[in-house]
């Protein structure tokens, strides 16, 4: 993730008007009401399905399956929440937010803390002082980042490459933590009503599995669930910026470069959008954050071209080579302290 060279980027701010135009007239900013209707009906019946095997299964080691499915499932439900804090859903904020709350509410999560830090990050993907996505105490995307920390996050640094993966497994917990923090310390929409989603969802899910499960196996049940899904999460939204150029404070590109250049998509079919919510792309959901999902696949060749033509590159690989990028760059940037200490 090397910081750009803003001063050699040329700049043309009718470029995204135009691309707006051309998928305004494909007809990919309409509405997808009836996908997004049977999609939410799915999750619903497959997680509620989950949770009368639950109680069927009793107490069995078995339970672990049905842990890695509940990951599965909390990850699909956090989908849907990203996509109605961007409005993809229904047109309205009302809405879109009934339905994000609700999801939130369902695995956890502060909706309206979520959408804090996420309209930043979109603002200013993967500028150096404003994106809140590359400032993460425990991992280090620049070197001045890296050579800034010290103790036992320094030492973190180092070997962050190694770390990453083992890192994401703490992500569930992360989740959780942050969003109980956010809505103590900020003054947020619906403040009161995410506290008590929040309190009954932790009352529902741990009375439920404590009831059904042994101590031991109602806390591993809740280690190999809320590990699984905060590595679901990682490998999900990390692909997108990490490895990609970073931006310095005061640089002057415009939007459609400035999204373009920072976001990497990731190639393959319907199995990857699904698996991945359609984060796959990346550029696209950058450059159209309302953009339905199931059009962002429709959008994307007519977005690659026209950066082809306009001479702006436009990163694409697949999906486990981005990982290989990512974790190139956290070992590049964790060299100076390596080289430190001997």
């Amino acid at each position: 993730m090397t910081s750009l060279d803003t001063a050699r980027v040329s700049v043309n701010s009718r470029d995204y008007a135009e691309l707006s135009q051309e998928i305004r007239d494909a007809g990919l900013q309409r509405r997808r009401y009836g996908y997004y209707f049977v999609k939410i009906t799915l999750n619903v019946l497959a997680f509620a399905g989950g949770w009368v095997a639950f109680f069927h299964l009793g107490d069995s080691w078995w339970q672990l399956v049905l842990a890695v499915f509940f990951a599965v499932m909390f990850g699909q439900m956090a989908f849907i929440g990203h996509d109605a804090g961007h409005k993809q859903i229904f047109r309205g904020r009302r809405a879109n937010d009934l339905v994000g709350f609700w999801h939130g509410g369902m695995v956890g999560l502060s909706y309206a803390s979520w959408m804090d830090q996420h309209t930043r990050h979109h603002a200013n993907p993967n500028h150096e002082d404003d994106d809140p996505d590359i400032q993460i105490p425990a991992i280090a995307f620049t070197e001045e980042q890296a050579l800034a920390k010290r103790g036992l996050l320094r030492w973190m640094a180092k070997y962050q490459a190694i770390l990453f993966f083992p890192l994401l497994l703490l992500e569930g917990f992360s989740l959780h933590v942050s969003s109980v923090k956010a809505l103590l310390s900020k003054d947020l929409r619906a403040r009161w009503v995410e506290f008590g989603l929040l309190i009954g969802h932790f009352t529902a899910y741990l009375t439920a599995v404590f009831l059904v499960l042994s101590p031991l196996t109602g806390i591993i049940f809740i280690l190999v669930h809320q590990c699984l899904w905060g590595l679901y999460m990682g490998i999900s939204f990390a692909p997108g910026h990490k490895g990609m150029p970073t931006l310095p404070p005061g640089h002057n590109i415009d939007f459609l470069r400035r999204q373009v250049m920072t976001s990497r998509n990731v190639r393959g079919g319907v199995w990857v959008d699904f698996t991945l919510g359609a984060l796959n792309y990346q550029v696209e959901h950058h450059l159209f954050p309302s953009m339905p999902r199931p059009h962002l696949r429709l959008a994307q060749p007519i977005v690659r071209a026209f950066c082809d033509k306009r001479g702006i590159e436009y990163t694409e690989c697949g999906w486990l080579r981005t990982y290989g990028y990512v974790l190139e760059h956290l070992h590049s940037v964790g060299a100076p302290l390596r080289v430190a200490a001997t």
